[in-house]
């Protein structure tokens, strides 16, 4: 269930945080505007991320109170999922 939210929050990071990539017309002819691009950022991103800063910790503490440790495996690969999808955003910088 968890898993799954976070798959969801990482889709809706990625799509929200479309709206301060670079657009590619604009790179292409080497406009490397930068303006607001920030604030854009953290306007929609920043929601999603509190969320998640939230619920994973607290499923942290959870797994490692009560020792189940495959539920670990599963909370490090939703971590994974994580940093590949704020490589992808940064990337798109």
């Amino acid at each position: 269930m968890i898993l799954l939210a976070n798959i969801l929050g990482c889709a809706i990071y990625l799509l929200v945080a479309q709206h301060a990539w670079v657009i590619p017309e604009e790179e292409a002819n080497g406009i490397h505007s930068i303006t607001g691009e920030p604030f854009v950022w953290a306007a929609f991103v920043l929601p999603v991320w509190t969320v998640f800063l939230v619920i994973n910790p607290a499923w942290a503490a959870t797994i490692v109170a009560r020792k189940l440790w495959l539920d670990g495996l599963i909370w490090l690969t939703v971590l994974l999922i994580w940093v590949l999808a704020v490589i992808t955003d940064f990337a798109h910088h």
